[in-house]
């Protein structure tokens, strides 16, 4: 790990940058959960920044080692790495400034400033969207010595990484994450998916950490065995893409995944 880490602060230490910033806040944002007493849509308004603080900074990792891994031109992937790097530093910037102002980052167009700062956000996801696009089509047109199952990991985590964020848009096309009701009733601890009526985060979800493990599946199968087919990993991509679907497809059903 130590060394990976250090490859990446070497190569694009954009990125590094960001995951240690992100790292870095989530120590402010466990203090306000502990000690702020304002709630958001029902919840502690610091839940949403420490949820994002953290899958971010594996994300901005996870495209780091995808590109220290990737035999492209130097440009491409020097411009993919500050791409993401600058969406996602803006992005959690707003997102822990809102929460600091004690107000919803997202679907919050209440004044002027808000539906700005709202605007800004969906521009800073349109552009790491493309950017992740720009970087899935150098994986399937650039030749790499990666073993089979890796090589699809990665091609097919990236894949199911689209899908998600492709989904997001339609979040925002319905300026809420819950359907059925509005935002802020009943929730599972922590992740606050809907206990109560559908929400679209659970496929976002599902569909978004794809991009880590299908990669770690290949990767660990290539490990024992080099020659490993991709079978295994098209099949999990297969089960995790149906299960993102249904998830989508429950949801604006207006079921929850889990009723309590």
């Amino acid at each position: 790990m130590t060394t990976f880490l250090h490859s990446v602060h070497r190569e694009y230490p954009a990125l590094f940058w960001v995951a240690c910033f992100n790292a870095l806040l989530i120590l402010p944002s466990l203090a306000g959960l502990a000690f702020d007493p304002r709630q958001v849509a029902g919840i502690n308004p610091w839940i949403k920044p420490l949820k994002f603080e953290i899958s971010v900074a594996i994300y901005v990792l996870t495209v780091g080692w995808m590109l220290l891994n990737l035999p492209a031109a130097e440009t491409s992937k020097r411009l993919i790495s500050f791409g993401v790097a600058l969406t996602m530093a803006c992005e959690i910037a707003a997102i822990v400034f809102q929460a600091a102002r004690g107000v919803s980052s997202h679907f919050n167009e209440a004044t002027p400033f808000d539906g700005i700062v709202f605007a800004v956000m969906g521009l800073l996801i349109t552009l790491n969207t493309l950017v992740a696009a720009w970087l899935t089509v150098l994986y399937f047109v650039t030749p790499t010595t990666h073993p089979p199952a890796l090589l699809w990991g990665i091609r097919l985590g990236l894949i199911l990484f689209l899908l998600a964020s492709g989904e997001g848009f339609l979040i925002v096309r319905n300026m809420a994450h819950t359907v059925g009701a509005p935002d802020g009733g009943p929730g599972l601890p922590f992740l606050n998916w809907s206990t109560q009526w559908g929400d679209l985060r659970v496929a976002h979800f599902l569909g978004m950490h794809g991009i880590q493990l299908l990669p770690l599946l290949g990767f660990l199968l290539s490990r024992h065995d080099r020659d490993a087919g991709v079978l295994p990993v098209a099949a999990v991509f297969t089960v995790l893409t149906a299960i993102f679907v249904v998830t989508l497809l429950q949801a604006f059903a207006a079921r929850p995944v889990l009723r309590l």
